[in-house]
C-alpha cells in the first residue's frame, strides 16, 4: 500500500472496468483490503492495489490517514469538474481559435471568388490536385438539382473512393439526382462495386461503357463543368460559360444512352466481357498500341495484354492485324 504511484496526466484520468469494480467495492465496504478485493472481484493483489492508487490520484476515493485500510468512495459529481474543467477551458480556446480561422478563410474565399464572377471568365485553370479537389467539394455543396459524371478506369485509389463517397451521399440525402458513367472494367474491381451499391441504394444511377474519352464532371445542367487539363493529370479546367456546359452536357446524354445499366442487380458480365473483347479486336485492327487499349478500356497493361493473349489465342492468329481480320469473318462473335 506504500508503493510509489508512477502515472502521467492522461493515464490517470482514463477510467477502466477495473477501476468501475474498485470503486463499487469500496462503495460498498467502505474499506478496502487489497486481498479481500482481489478475492471478491477476480483480482490479483498487485491488479487490486494498483487501481486503488488510480482512483485515490484521481481524488475518487480518499484514505483514512488514520487507518490505511479504511476507505470512502467519493461522490464523482464532486470530482468530476475538477477533471473536466480544464478540458471545457482547453476546447472553448480551440473553439474560438476554429472561429478566426473559419472568418478569415471566408474572407478569402469570397476575395479569391469573386473575380471569376466579375471578370465572366469562361473557364478556370486549377493546375494542383488538392485545389481541384477543394473547388469539387465546394461546387457539390452548391449544388441543387443534379450532378453528372464520366469516371473512366475501372479501378479507383481507397481514398479517392472515400472522398466520393461523403461527397455523393451529402448530395443524394438532400435530393440531388446523381449519375455516373464508369469504363465496363469498374465491374470487375469490389471497391468500385461497394461503393456504388451503396449510392444506389440512395437514388444514384450507374452505367458502364467500353470506352470513354475523358473525364467529366457536371453540376446543375449547364452551371460549371470539370474536364481535365491536357498534360497534367492532377489538375483540370473548370468551365463557367453555360453553352459550353450544355455542349458536354448533351455529349454526356449520348454516352449514357449507349451505357449498359450497372448496379447490385445488373447480371451483364458476360455481355459486358464479350463487348470488351469486341472492342479489344476493332483497336488491334486499327493498329493501336498496348498502352492506348488499356487507356481507352480503363485497364491496367497488364490485364489488358493477357485479354490480347487470350484473344489471339483463341481465333488462332499470328499477329494483331491477324486478329482482327479473323473476327471481322467471325463477326466478332467470340462465344
Amino acid at each position: 500500500m506504500n508503493r510509489q504511484m508512477t502515472m502521467t496526466p492522461d493515464t490517470a484520468m482514463s477510467l477502466d472496468d477495473c477501476m468501475f469494480e474498485v470503486y463499487g467495492w469500496i462503495l460498498e465496504q467502505d474499506s478496502f483490503d487489497p486481498r479481500d478485493a482481489a478475492d471478491g472481484l477476480g483480482l490479483t493483489p498487485d491488479q487490486a492495489i494498483a487501481t486503488f492508487e488510480r482512483l485515490v490520484l484521481l481524488g475518487l476515493v480518499r484514505v483514512d490517514p488514520r487507518n490505511k485500510l479504511r476507505a470512502r468512495a467519493v461522490d464523482p459529481d464532486a470530482v468530476a469538474l475538477r477533471h473536466t474543467l480544464p478540458l471545457h477551458d482547453s476546447i472553448r480556446r480551440e473553439q474560438e481559435k476554429l472561429d478566426r480561422l473559419t472568418v478569415d478563410f471566408n474572407r478569402l474565399r469570397d476575395r479569391f471568388l469573386r473575380p471569376r464572377y466579375r471578370e465572366k471568365r469562361y473557364a478556370t485553370v486549377v493546375p494542383h490536385l488538392d485545389e481541384v479537389r477543394a473547388a469539387l467539394t465546394r461546387a457539390a455543396a452548391e449544388c441543387r438539382e443534379e450532378m453528372l459524371s464520366i469516371q473512366p478506369g475501372g479501378h479507383r485509389a481507397p481514398e479517392a473512393l472515400q472522398e466520393a463517397r461523403q461527397r455523393d451521399h451529402a448530395l443524394l440525402s438532400r435530393g440531388v439526382s446523381m449519375r455516373t458513367i464508369y469504363h465496363h472494367t469498374a465491374r470487375f474491381n469490389g471497391p468500385s462495386l461497394a461503393y456504388i451499391s451503396d449510392a444506389v441504394a440512395l437514388g444514384a444511377e450507374y452505367r458502364t461503357a467500353h470506352e470513354l474519352a475523358g473525364r467529366l464532371i457536371i453540376f446543375d445542367r449547364c452551371k460549371l463543368a470539370f474536364i481535365p487539363m491536357r498534360d497534367n493529370k492532377d489538375g483540370a479546367v473548370i468551365i463557367h460559360e453555360p453553352s459550353i456546359v450544355a455542349f458536354l452536357r448533351d455529349d454526356f446524354e449520348t454516352v449514357w444512352t449507349r451505357a449498359t445499366p450497372c448496379g447490385p442487380t445488373s447480371n451483364d458480365l458476360e455481355q459486358v466481357a464479350k463487348e470488351l473483347d469486341r472492342t479489344i479486336i476493332q483497336l488491334l485492327g486499327e493498329g493501336l498500341k498496348d498502352e492506348t487499349i488499356a487507356r481507352r478500356l480503363g485497364m491496367s497493361l497488364r490485364t489488358t495484354r493477357r485479354h490480347i493473349a487470350d484473344i489471339m489465342k483463341q481465333l488462332g492468329a499470328e499477329s494483331r492485324f491477324q486478329a482482327g481480320v479473323l473476327a471481322a469473318r467471325l463477326s466478332g462473335d467470340l462465344g
